[in-house]
């Protein structure tokens, strides 16, 4: 095999082991409501949903605004215009601080 061909299968595997809960976790569930499905398509592709639960205390719209800016220009998260004002929307309303 080529080189590429197999670090694309070692990146494949890592991401399907990455995503099996380890013994006594569980998958986060977050809050039902408009905009999750954007969520869960465009930040469980990276990481784990609990990052968002694990922040919520301390960002608000603008805190979630940047985040999801660092995502996507930091980071290099393939997300929208669209989806991403999806994201902070849902974030900001479910998770953000008041």
């Amino acid at each position: 095999m080529r080189p590429p061909l197999i670090a694309m299968i070692l990146a494949a595997v890592s991401l399907i082991v990455a995503s099996i809960p380890a013994a006594g976790q569980e998958n986060i569930a977050l809050k039902q409501a408009p905009g999750l499905d954007t969520v869960e398509q465009n930040c469980a592709a990276c990481h784990s949903l609990d990052y968002i639960v694990m922040n919520s205390p301390i960002q608000d719209q603008n805190g979630w605004t940047a985040t999801v800016t660092k995502m996507i220009n930091v980071l290099g998260a393939p997300i929208d215009k669209a989806d991403a004002e999806r994201i902070v929307e849902y974030l900001s309303a479910n998770y953000g601080k008041k």
